[in-house]
């Protein structure tokens, strides 16, 4: 699907055009509260300014977007096949989508008041199941593919703290002896490339599963259905959403990454190294699965490990706490925003 033919399928259709434009303002959403994880540990450290790491963010979000579609869908497939719209026309499940981009837009508006991180992916997952079942009740959820979303929940909390604390340690102990000035531009560099690697790994899960509800939209409308497993993201929709969502790491990227990189633990150089690098592999293990997991939750609990290594208390607790509570409300929160949403919507528009 070329450009010109979806931007024709868009002017003759409103409806998709209200969806789309929905959909990308979920995107921008994720840019200021999502991919600012990826480069909070490398601004705070003070190995690259603000700027040059929203930039970076954005070219290596596009390509792990690329690349991962290239290599596989399974995280789309599991976005898109998590509910069962019933054998309802195209219009009315246009509409259910809308209704859930909205209640997550605003939803994830909220947080980001707050500073406070929240999951764009968990947001998306519980806004397309309440509006799923606001029109097909408890049988719009498919519960294998929701499954999928509990395993990346516990596998991901795990590999982020356990990976980042057996690194952190392993740095700890090799570099025990070594003088603390020349190792500077080391992990200098090296989180650098940890903070690449996080934002590749970043566009990897949360583009594909953005970009696929996009593909969803024009699918449905033509008759297509979900039709997952055959997506093909353009390279100008890859291009468009990259820009979008680095739009929205400069709009509001600073407040995440304070929260995320400075209030948590007061990280050094190598630390956030450890961090980077911990996370990147969790989001590999994964992606590779399938598994549709959250980067906040990745990255957080990555930092943590970090921070466990030299003593416990070294941990924020009061701002771990706070976006545990933000992540336990995520799922009814946002599930009963986007099945008032959408309820009010078919009310008034179908």
């Amino acid at each position: 699907m070329d450009i010109l033919s979806f931007l024709n399928q868009m002017a003759a259709n409103p409806l998709l055009f209200v969806a789309v434009m929905l959909t990308l303002g979920v995107i921008l959403v994720n840019g200021w509260t999502d991919a600012p994880n990826a480069i909070a540990t490398c601004v705070v450290t003070r190995c690259m300014p603000p700027k040059a790491a929203i930039l970076m963010a954005a070219v290596f979000n596009f390509l792990g977007v690329f690349i991962m579609t290239k290599i596989s869908n399974e995280v789309a497939v599991t976005i898109t096949s998590m509910v069962n719209f019933g054998a309802n026309d195209g219009r009315t499940v246009i509409i259910v989508l809308c209704a859930a981009m909205l209640a997550i837009v605003v939803w994830a508006t909220l947080a980001w008041v707050f500073g406070i991180p929240t999951s764009e992916s968990h947001a998306l997952i519980a806004g397309l199941t309440g509006g799923a079942m606001a029109l097909n009740g408890l049988e719009a959820i498919v519960w294998s593919q929701w499954l999928k979303v509990v395993y990346g929940i516990v596998i991901s909390v795990t590999l982020g703290f356990g990976f980042a604390w057996v690194i952190c340690k392993l740095v700890t102990l090799i570099c025990y002896r070594a003088d603390r000035p020349k190792t500077e531009p080391f992990f200098k560099f090296a989180q650098i490339a940890g903070a690449a690697a996080m934002a590749f790994m970043h566009g990897a899960q949360d583009g594909q599963k953005f970009m696929g509800i996009i593909l969803l939209c024009v699918f449905t409308l033509q008759g297509a259905g979900a039709g997952a497993a055959s997506f093909a993201i353009p390279m100008w929709l890859m291009v468009v959403c990259s820009v979008v969502m680095a739009a929205g790491t400069a709009m509001g990227g600073k407040k995440i990454i304070k929260s995320v990189g400075m209030d948590m633990v007061k990280l050094e150089k190598y630390q956030g190294f450890s961090a980077d690098v911990a996370s990147s592999l969790s989001l590999v293990f994964c992606s590779v699965f399938g598994l549709p997991v959250s980067t906040t939750h990745v990255k957080t609990t990555s930092i943590m490990g970090v921070g466990a290594v030299k003593r416990i208390s070294a941990i924020n607790f009061g701002v771990v706490k706070e976006m545990v509570m933000t992540w336990i409300l995520t799922f009814p929160g946002c599930g009963l925003l986007a099945y008032l949403v959408t309820k009010l919507f078919l009310f008034v528009f179908n």
